[in-house]
């Protein structure tokens, strides 16, 4: 069956100069500006009315992993909600500011240190575990099939079980007995899920 993906945009757009002014009073005068598809006008309109030098500006989703130049200093993301804010702070250690409407909300340290301590739980858990579900998903961009059956060869200690969906319901989870989830597909469920760990964040010697 084929599939046609089509874009959709927001129709409410911000008040504009409110959010220049808010963005021109952050510290950083260097930025990297993200945004989820909806919102790539919004965007762009941004980019082109701050008084700060956008040194890239490019979409994100929840299974993109996103390099920034060295020489930015903060990250302005456009869109709704906080699932990708946290984690890119996390995972870039750089200031990050969430526009959000009219409003301007940086991501706090107690947000990312709570992200943190999630990710060292999974870990530990990982670590005491001795069944192991392997999460494969079908869709498009984020099927890591090879990789999952890669990394179930590799397993000894462990028993490996290969789970794969199109939808992976997390609260299905607690009906097959296994001790802890490894996370193939978007690599952002594991902060979201303190009780998945992300396959590529696990050292190559605790493979085992």
């Amino acid at each position: 069956m084929k599939k046609v993906f089509i874009g959709a945009v927001v129709k409410q757009e911000p008040d504009y100069d409110k959010v220049k002014e808010l963005i021109n009073n952050i510290p950083e005068k260097k930025v990297a500006i993200c945004y989820s598809n909806q919102f790539i006008d919004v965007a762009k309109k941004i980019s082109e009315i701050i008084d700060k030098e956008v040194l890239s500006s490019f979409q994100v989703l929840g299974c993109s992993n996103p390099k920034f130049k060295e020489e930015v200093e903060a990250i302005i993301i456009i869109g709704q909600g906080k699932f990708h804010s946290v984690s890119l702070a996390y995972e870039s250690k750089l200031p990050t500011y969430v526009v959000e409407g009219s409003s301007l909300n940086q991501i706090t340290e107690e947000e990312i240190l709570k992200m943190e301590r999630k990710e060292k739980g999974a870990l530990l858990k990982y670590i005491t575990s001795n069944k192991i579900g392997i999460l494969v998903t079908t869709k498009p961009g984020q099927m890591r099939f090879e990789k999952a059956l890669e990394y179930n060869r590799q397993l000894k200690e462990k028993k490996g079980y290969v789970f794969m969906d199109n939808n992976l319901n997390t609260a299905e989870f607690e009906n097959y007995g296994i001790d802890c989830w490894v996370n193939t597909a978007c690599p952002r469920m594991d902060l979201n899920e303190g009780a998945i760990m992300n396959l590529d964040k696990i050292p190559k010697e605790l493979i085992k």
